[in-house]
C-alpha cells in the first residue's frame, strides 16, 4: 500500500503558512500568515481552515520562523488547534519582541509573547513529539538550523530554516533570511548537506531581493521554487528563481491541463499542493498542483 506526504503553501497574500500532513497522519504547521481582507469579510485563517475543513483536531508540532506580523498574523487562533510542540528563536527576548510594535497589532505580539514563555519545556530525544527521529514522522526527516549570530535589530536575520525529506523529495523553508544569516548558516557543513540539491525551495524573505543569496539557491538547485508573496512587490528576484530553478511538471486542478514550470507564486497560482512518497506499487512519486 502506498504512503505519502502532503505540503499546502497557503495563499496568504504577503505573508507565509505552510501546512504539512506526515505519512502517518500526524499535523505540521510552519508559520502562521493569514489572507488580506476584502469585501468586508474576515481574513482567511489557514488554523481555521484546517480544524473546520480538514478535521485537523491537533497540531503536532509548529515553528515560527521569526516573530514578524506576517508569519504570526493567525497566531490569536493558535489555541484553536492546541498544538503539541512549538518550536520559535528562543534566542529573541519578549522584551526585543514587543519593542516598536505597532498599537493596531500588539494583542498578536502579546499572544506571541505569551506562548513563547508559556511553551517552555524542551522536547526529550525520546519522546514521541521529538522531531530528530523520523519514526515519530512516519519516517519523514525535520531537520531545523537556527542562525542566531546577526545584530537583533533585523529578526528576518534569525529565520528557522526547516528541511523535510521524504521518499527522497526534499523541501527547503528559509523563513526571511539575508545576508548576514546565510553567511553564517552557508559555513555550516551539515546545513550545506541538508539543503543541497532539493525538489522544492520556499523562496526566501518571499522572493524579495533582500532575501536572494546565490550560493544558497546553488546549493539548493531546485527543481520547483515557490514564491509566497502579494500582488504588488517592486524587488521580485522571480526571475533569478526562474532562471536557478530546474523545472517540474505542474498540473492545474480542474481542467487536468499541466506543463513544465520553474516558479511558482501563490499571487497567481493561488495554493501549491505537493504530494510524495511511494505509489500503491512502492515507485516513488512527487505531483504538484495549483488551482
Amino acid at each position: 500500500m502506498g504512503t505519502r506526504c502532503e505540503v499546502v503553501f497557503w495563499d496568504v497574500q504577503h505573508g507565509h503558512m505552510t501546512y504539512i500532513k506526515t505519512p502517518n497522519n500526524r499535523h505540521i504547521v510552519i508559520d502562521l500568515g493569514t489572507g488580506d481582507y476584502s469585501k468586508g469579510k474576515e481574513a482567511f485563517s489557514p488554523l481555521l481552515h484546517l480544524r473546520d475543513k480538514y478535521g485537523v483536531k491537533q497540531l503536532d508540532y509548529v515553528i515560527i520562523t521569526h516573530p514578524h506580523l506576517d508569519h504570526i498574523d493567525d497566531i490569536l487562533n493558535f489555541d484553536a488547534l492546541n498544538p503539541k510542540v512549538l518550536r520559535r528563536p528562543k534566542h529573541l527576548s519578549n522584551d526585543e519582541v514587543m519593542e516598536r510594535v505597532l498599537e493596531r497589532d500588539r494583542a498578536k505580539f502579546e499572544k506571541y509573547c505569551e506562548i513563547n514563555k508559556r511553551y517552555n519545556q524542551s522536547v526529550s530525544s525520546d519522546s514521541t513529539d521529538s522531531a530528530s527521529n523520523p519514526e515519530n514522522w512516519g519516517d519523514l526527516k525535520i531537520k531545523s538550523f537556527t542562525p542566531t549570530s546577526c545584530n537583533h535589530d533585523n529578526f528576518n536575520n534569525h529565520s528557522i530554516v526547516t528541511i523535510i525529506e521524504y521518499a527522497k523529495t526534499k523541501i527547503v523553508i528559509p523563513g526571511d533570511n539575508e545576508k548576514c544569516s546565510f553567511d553564517e548558516l552557508m559555513a555550516q557543513d551539515d546545513f550545506v548537506e541538508s539543503i543541497k540539491d532539493a525538489d522544492i525551495l520556499l523562496a526566501p524573505h518571499h522572493g524579495r531581493k533582500s532575501g536572494y543569496n546565490e550560493e544558497f539557491v546553488n546549493t539548493v538547485n531546485p527543481r520547483l521554487t515557490v514564491v509566497s508573496d502579494g500582488r504588488f512587490c517592486d524587488t521580485s528576484y522571480n526571475a533569478q528563481y526562474t532562471n536557478k530553478s530546474r523545472g517540474w511538471k505542474v498540473h492545474k486542478k480542474g481542467n487536468g491541463t499541466s506543463r513544465i514550470r520553474k516558479c511558482l507564486t501563490t499571487a497567481s497560482d493561488g495554493e501549491v499542493v505537493a504530494h510524495f512518497g511511494y505509489r500503491d506499487d512502492e515507485k516513488l512519486f512527487l505531483e504538484v498542483k495549483i488551482k
